[in-house]
């Protein structure tokens, strides 16, 4: 093959559409290098990137280099000086390189390659690794990815969102979270919890898209229920049963933990490593387990009554009506705020205040139980990732990872 015909052939194997040409081939085997050539002949005019008009070609840039896809074990190389239109409404412009993004040093088809590496890897510099970039290098091919699916994301059939937090490295920093319940996606991370995060998080959705959501899925935190009422005020707030869940569960724990104290003082260790048993109900528990929670009496036990209690609250989320799952709760609350058990009386007062936000499970049956499906996605990122210190970087990684965008260059 002569290298008129090679040069053709490259062309080919890079889709390049003439006039573009391939003009030469560089071969360094001791480097395992290939580097080619690519040029806009002379003679030809060129297109504005902004209007798509046909103008004259001014002059040329300083040349630059692009990674592309490997040529067997040889690390491969564009380089090409790009053509500047001169165009009469827009200036000089740099036109647009058919092989790759602007101000991107890699080819579309090379960053393709690092996403499926990234989605396949553990970690950024596991994929850096694979891939014999940088980390630097990778983390930035993983924002253009973002950038471009947050660019394409349809948002018009979001009716129903969660709201949640997450811890976001140590100190108590943490990060609020946006989900869309039926698209299982997250839309959105901002830092912080407080009433300026919520309402930043809510910012993040066009006004249109806000308006159409009819039900917000969270925890009785006040910076989220103020920042709802304010941005989606047509959608109902519903403190769903994970979330209550969670708060009787800690009130259990609580009575266990005093009531475990009290007995060791008497070297009474009934409720020594009794903690989980405590938290589940007996549909969960194996058969070990049951018989080690009925050897513990549970009829004598302070624990055992706020156990009780908990678990006769999950009747609540079978009810269909409302006004029967009210009447419901009120003979619960009762039994709960006379138990003389601190904890749970605590809990069921709390539960009350916010009973209305509540009673709006029934009608929408949404939870924000999808933010434990990613919980583990969040955590390998924050455990394997460095330079995550950095709050943007940890958000670009979140939407990568969680968001479900479409994010391979065209």
């Amino acid at each position: 093959m002569n290298s008129s015909d090679l040069h053709k052939h490259y062309s080919l194997l890079l889709g390049l559409i003439p006039p573009w040409l391939v003009t030469n081939i560089d071969l360094r085997m001791e480097e395992k290098l290939i580097e080619i050539n690519v040029q806009w002949p002379a003679g030809y005019d060129v297109e504005c990137p902004k209007c798509g008009r046909s103008c004259p070609i001014k002059d040329h840039r300083e040349e630059r280099r692009w990674r592309h896809l490997d040529t067997m074990q040889f690390q491969t190389i564009i380089k090409s000086r790009a053509p500047r239109a001169e165009c009469p409404d827009h200036g000089v412009k740099t036109i647009n390189i058919p092989w790759a993004g602007p101000n991107s040093r890699f080819t579309l088809l090379f960053e393709r390659l690092a996403i499926d590496v990234m989605i396949a890897a553990k970690s950024i510099k596991e994929a850096a690794g694979l891939l014999g970039l940088s980390w630097d290098q990778v983390h930035h091919i993983q924002t253009r990815a973002v950038e471009r699916g947050l660019a394409r994301r349809e948002l018009d059939e979001i009716k129903k969102v969660g709201i949640d937090e997450k811890s976001f490295l140590k100190g108590h920093k943490y990060a609020s979270l946006m989900v869309d319940i039926d698209g299982a996606r997250i839309l959105d991370v901002v830092e912080g919890r407080t009433l300026e995060s919520a309402n930043s998080l809510w910012q993040k959705l066009p006004e249109e898209v806000r308006s159409g959501i009819d039900a917000v899925a969270m925890d009785m935190w006040d910076a989220f229920i103020t920042s709802t009422k304010t941005h989606v005020p047509q959608a109902d707030i519903v403190h769903d049963k994970f979330h209550i869940s969670k708060y009787l569960n800690e009130a259990v724990d609580k009575v266990r933990r005093t009531e475990h104290k009290k007995f060791m003082k008497d070297d009474d260790e009934t409720l020594k490593g009794a903690k989980y048993l405590f938290l589940k109900s007996p549909a969960n528990m194996s058969e070990s387990e049951k018989e080690k929670f009925k050897a513990l009496r549970m009829d004598k036990l302070k624990s055992g009554r706020a156990w009780s209690i908990k678990e006769m609250f999950s009747e609540f989320w079978a009810y269909s009506y409302q006004a029967s799952a009210e009447k419901f709760f009120q003979r619960w609350y009762w039994w709960a705020t006379h138990s003389r058990l601190k904890p749970m009386a605590d809990v069921a007062k709390l539960m009350k205040r916010h009973l209305p936000n509540i009673l709006t499970y029934l009608r929408h049956l949404i939870t924000n139980a999808m933010m434990e499906g990613f919980n583990s996605k969040i955590q390998s990122i924050k455990a394997n990732a460095r330079g995550y210190r950095n709050f943007t970087n940890y958000r670009t990684a979140i939407l990568f990872y969680c968001g479900k965008l479409e994010f391979y260059p065209l």
